[in-house]
């Protein structure tokens, strides 16, 4: 199944000169769904994953996903004053600006094994930003895999020394 057949591209959104990529065609189709699901799980394979990260927003669609086919729990990241319980928190660029996001300081044991799943990488900040809250928590950053990759941005720059996967490129 050809996954792009599945992603809309929305020209100067959120602002003029960014192409959006749309994956909602992919989410609202079961077939494609399942498929790229299983496709993504093929990407990560088995390394003893306890945990699962998924970044907000579209992260988490695919990330407790994942999380349940490994038998790991799942951890949002969220932005910032979103999260009830002590928490820690990380500043990082975005492709248009900035932002901070936060994970609960009780989520991710030490030296229990992570994943770290997104629906982009663009520019590598907001990946680079959850890798650093993960280990800050004692954590063990096993992999980073992404739906999308857009690789005119570089941000696979951002997490040299991590494995970094992902499904399709752009």
């Amino acid at each position: 199944m050809d996954f792009k057949n599945y992603i809309r591209d929305i020209p100067d959104f959120p602002e003029k000169g960014v192409t959006f990529r749309d994956i909602t065609p992919l989410l609202k189709d079961a077939e494609a769904l399942s498929a790229v699901s299983d496709a993504l799980l093929k990407l990560v394979g088995e390394h003893g994953i306890r945990k699962v990260v998924g970044m907000e927003s579209r992260g988490f669609f695919f990330a407790p996903i994942l999380a349940a086919r490994l038998k790991a729990g799942f951890v949002p990241v969220r932005k910032n004053g979103k999260l009830p319980a002590t928490k820690i928190s990380e500043s990082y660029a975005l492709e248009y600006g900035e932002d901070i996001l936060e994970i609960h300081s009780d989520s991710i044991l030490k030296g229990e094994r992570v994943l770290i799943h997104d629906d982009v990488l663009a520019t590598g900040g907001t990946a680079r930003a959850v890798c650093d809250l993960v280990e800050r928590l004692g954590g063990e950053v096993v992999q980073c895999v992404f739906l999308l990759q857009l690789d005119s941005l570089n941000g696979v720059e951002k997490l040299k020394g991590y494995k970094v996967n992902s499904l399709l490129h752009y």
